[in-house]
């Protein structure tokens, strides 16, 4: 049964068969036990070590480069294998590492289940494993508890609960024992159930266990986790199409080389090494190197700016990232409630343009912010609020000059309120200590302190100064709670001057203002105060009445300040952001509103969420960008519509109801100052300082990588498509074959090698953040790639077969060699001129990547030493040029540099980059 909190307790207790006063007998208890289990979640179905260690081998470009490692073993060539194999190792090593690490997310959320629990059993109060509880239990829960199970709520004395794990509200929840109206009410209105996981920050319960172990909202959440799929990421899927393309093209030109060769007349031998040679040729050994090298650096890059990628593959679908999807609290916001609002008698104090300067601390030294002096009914009202008040203010311990409220968030911020005004609590309870109290309760919804006016000198004189009925009075009653409730028991109302009867017009504004807020999405509490002569040694609820009504109090937990910058980022950059959270929709509107999320007035609940379809979400989902009173079930409906519009998606969180939305989103962000174990372990990346406008920064370093991994695929395989048209063509002209086998490998290895490392070091192009991302479905030969690696490839093969093909029909015995060479120094020039898509080498500069400058200086001394050393002559076949000969090609390979500049030079012309 989930509607337990429709049921009155009693009739709960009885469909649980248990009591109130006595709980289970020990025999039923055990006999519970055996059938439901113990009270812990349970791994299901994870996978083995060596699964994961299996599936590392399974991908199309592993398989290629394992099947090249064998070919290049049987050539002889044992240098070409141990580099191709190490690369397969080091990939094997960091694919296991990551997705064995993910698996740890079940882990997290067993910490999360308290080991021992009082119960009531037997008639008798024991203390017990959580794990040994059973559906029927008694369990008591006070302040500090952490909830065991998921339970009834049988009786609440000032019980509240932290339930942000759960529902992603900053602010605990006041419980109670009634039951509750409305079918399929989210977790968080659900007032007289409590769930395993949450926290009690205040008062005192009893429950009764309805759910335990994988039953629980958690284990719901657990059994989420594990059957969410990990998705392949953007890059990983256009790996996989350029895996495929090439294995295809590799044994179509084994067959064509081989036939060709044979009907030439070759060597059956060296037609076999140079058709196997232009195999792996045609495969960039490099790439799976420069992309791992690539995404590694980035990683360190996006660590120096505090976001720390726990799977490479992040690092480039953050560039592909379409939509954001965040939680509010903590990650849009500071997770702390602030003052924001002061009104009496419709004056109002605006504090939020202060807030850009507020910090979670506070010091004695502070400047305060308002001028009390000028203001004498706002210090009654501020220092009323932190008098009838639990929270106090205590020394941080991250700064120990420093002070923080400890309490209740609510009751934190009007003690931080106040003291920002110079009313500091320690200072307001020395001069007016507390005599007694009428603490707080659900049904009358306030509380009621009452203090000595022996002492007081200015804060609350010119109340009683103003009070014909106060004369006086010994003591001051002050009372905070709910504004309706207030208005129940007040008869007066102060005016900001004077004193008046709270007659109909009074309260129409008081409620009026009270709406105006709420709307606004601020909580609202009221504040009035009433004079005594005496005080009563025990206090009575009859004392709280012809109270005089003195002022509101608006608070919400306000956005970070650097957050509306970050989404203005996020949309120029054509991502999308929408905030899921489990707040109520006015809030979350209102904090939507002001950061620039919501584009309109549209948002989903939960309870409308739940009657949808997948389906049916999917005509909704580009329209919304709220959604309010979510819970992890729904968040993963809102995801999954995202991605089967074609989005790629990254959502963030800090709760264990994160976890699964986390797991499936295409990127997992993480919090991880505020970030639950549990969603760390499911994320993809962590946010070391929790600011939102990391992700921005996070984004643009992606971009970047896959920039820069685009441009590396377009230079190796156009120079490698250079290398098979001189091979396919030269045997057409007669000529015998232009390079040997050895010499193809060089060239691989020497232009694929550092070129290829020093690309993935190129800085973000100008408009990186100024255009939406790329499709998410794109192929990777998209925009032109595929043309450019064609025309390019052709380019480099004319400029090397007209110059060989020259000096073969000479006779020249260099003609192989100038080939060789030219071939080699063209893809020099091709790298250089890759380094931008659309701004020359000129305006770049050379130093922008010293990098790359010295990589293409290492790889020409290198060519040279293969030329010119004896040694090296022997090896590869090559003879030495002559300075005219050497200079021929040079002035040929330039040709490709050339080229790709005069393309560039036309796009730029006729293609605007922000459209890139």
């Amino acid at each position: 049964m989930s509607d337990w909190y429709l049921q009155e307790s009693d009739e709960v207790v009885s469909a649980l068969g248990t009591r109130l006063q006595t709980g289970l007998d020990d025999a039923v208890a055990v006999r519970r036990l055996q059938e439901v289990g113990p009270n812990e979640l349970v791994d299901r179905g994870g996978k083995s070590p060596w699964k994961i260690l299996l599936e590392q081998f399974t991908g199309i470009m592993t398989i290629v480069l394992i099947i090249s490692a064998v070919i290049s073993i049987f050539l002889g060539d044992m240098a070409e294998a141990i580099a191709i194999l190490a690369i397969v190792v080091l990939n094997t090593i960091l694919g296991f590492t990551q997705e064995y690490r993910a698996e740890k997310a079940m882990a997290a959320l067993k910490r999360m289940a308290a080991p021992h629990v009082r119960v009531r059993r037997n008639g008798h109060v024991v203390e017990i494993t959580a794990s040994e509880l059973v559906p029927g239990d008694i369990v008591l829960l006070d302040a500090g508890s952490s909830v065991p199970a998921d339970g009834r709520v049988l009786e609440a004395a000032n019980l509240r609960v932290q339930e942000a794990v759960l529902t992603g509200e900053s602010e605990p929840i006041e419980k109670m024992s009634g039951a509750l109206t409305g079918k399929d009410l989210a977790i968080g209105d659900r007032r007289n159930m409590v769930y395993m996981g949450t926290t009690v920050t205040y008062g005192r319960g009893q429950v009764v266990i309805t759910n335990t172990g994988m039953n629980t909202e958690l284990g719901h959440i657990a059994t989420m986790l594990q059957t969410v799929g990990e998705e392949s990421t953007p890059l990983q899927r256009r790996l996989e199409q350029v895996g495929k393309v090439l294995a295809a093209a590799a044994l179509v030109i084994v067959a064509v080389v081989f036939v060709l060769g044979l009907l030439r007349g070759e060597e059956l031998k060296l037609m076999f090494e140079t058709a196997v040679s232009l195999a792996v040729a045609a495969v960039p050994e490099g790439l799976q190197t420069v992309v791992t090298i690539a995404l590694a650096l980035g990683a360190q890059s996006m660590l120096s700016r505090q976001a720390l990628i726990r799977k490479l593959p992040a690092v480039e679908t953050l560039g592909s990232v379409t939509v954001i999807c965040s939680d509010k609290t903590g990650t849009l916001t500071e997770n702390r409630m602030t003052v924001t609002v002061l009104d009496v008698a419709g004056n109002k104090v605006d504090m939020k343009p202060r807030l850009q300067n507020f910090s979670p601390t506070l010091r004695r030294s502070d400047p305060a912010d308002i001028d009390l002096r000028k203001n004498v009914t706002l210090s009654a009202l501020l220092a009323g609020n932190a008098l009838c008040n639990d929270a106090t203010l205590e020394p941080s311990a991250d700064e120990p000059d420093s002070i923080i409220s400890v309490g209740d968030p609510t009751e934190g911020a009007l003690v931080i309120a106040a003291a920002r005004a110079g009313l500091w609590k320690d200072d307001l309870t020395q001069q007016y200590p507390r005599r007694a109290e009428l603490p707080f309760d659900s049904e009358r919804k306030r509380m009621t302190t009452f203090h000595p006016m022996v002492n007081d000198q200015k804060i609350f004189s010119h109340l009683q100064a103003a009070d014909p009925q106060a004369g006086a009075a010994a003591f001051i009653g002050i009372t905070k709670g709910s504004v309706d409730g207030l208005l129940e028991i007040c008869t007066r109302v102060w005016t900001g001057e004077k004193i008046e009867p709270l007659d109909e017009h009074w309260r129409e504004r008081i409620l009026a203002a009270n709406t105006a807020l709420a709307g606004e999405g601020t909580r609202v509490l009221g504040t009035a105060y009433r004079f005594l002569d005496d005080l009563p040694a025990n206090p009575r609820m009859d004392i709280e009445k012809d109270l005089t009504f003195l002022g509101l109090v608006g608070m919400i937990d306000p956005a970070r300040p650097e957050v509306e910058e970050a989404v203005h980022n996020a949309l120029t950059a054509g991502i999308r952001p929408i905030m899921i959270t489990g707040d109520h929709p006015l809030t979350a509107m209102h904090i939507a509103r002001d950061l620039g999320i919501a584009q309109n007035n549209r948002y989903i609940t939960g309870a409308e969420l739940e009657q949808m379809s997948v389906e049916e979400l999917q005509n909704q989902v580009l329209d919304v960008q709220v959604y309010a009173r979510v819970s992890p079930e729904h968040k993963l409906k809102i995801v999954e519509a995202l991605q089967n519009l074609g989005h790629v998606v990254a959502m963030t969180g800090d709760g264990v109801n994160d976890a699964p939305a986390l797991k499936k989103a295409d990127i997992g962000v993480a919090m991880g100052i505020t970030g639950t174990d549990v969603s760390k372990e499911a994320a993809d990346m962590v946010l070391l300082n929790d600011n939102f406008a990391t992700i921005v920064a996070a984004v643009e370093e992606g971009r970047r990588i896959y920039d820069n991994i685009r441009k590396f695929v377009k230079y190796a395989l156009s120079s490698n498509t250079g290398e098979i048209w001189v091979m396919l063509v030269a045997p057409f002209l007669g000529m015998s074959l232009p390079l040997l086998p050895l010499q193809i490998l060089w060239i691989n290895l020497v232009t694929d090698g550092l070129p290829g490392l020093a690309m993935t070091m190129e800085p973000a192009e100008k408009n990186t953040m100024q255009r939406p991302p790329h499709p998410p479905q794109e192929n990777i030969f998209a925009r032109g790639l595929g043309v450019d690696i064609i025309w390019i490839g052709l380019v480099l093969a004319a400029t090397s077969i007209i110059p060989g093909y020259l000096g073969w029909k000479a006779g020249s015995a260099t003609w192989q060699t100038m080939i060789f060479t030219i071939v080699t120094l063209a893809q020099m020039g091709n790298a250089l001129a890759m380094r931008s898509e659309y701004d020359s080498l000129l305006r770049i500069g050379f130093r922008s990547n010293w990098l790359m400058l010295w990589s293409v200086l290492a790889t020409i001394l290198l060519q040279m030493a293969v030329i010119y050393i004896p040694f090296l002559q022997n090896i590869f076949g090559t003879v030495a040029l002559s300075i005219n000969e050497l200079l021929i090609c040079l002035g040929w390979s330039i040709v490709v540099f050339i080229a790709v500049e005069i393309v560039k030079f036309f796009r730029r012309m006729n293609i605007k980059p922000s459209n890139a």
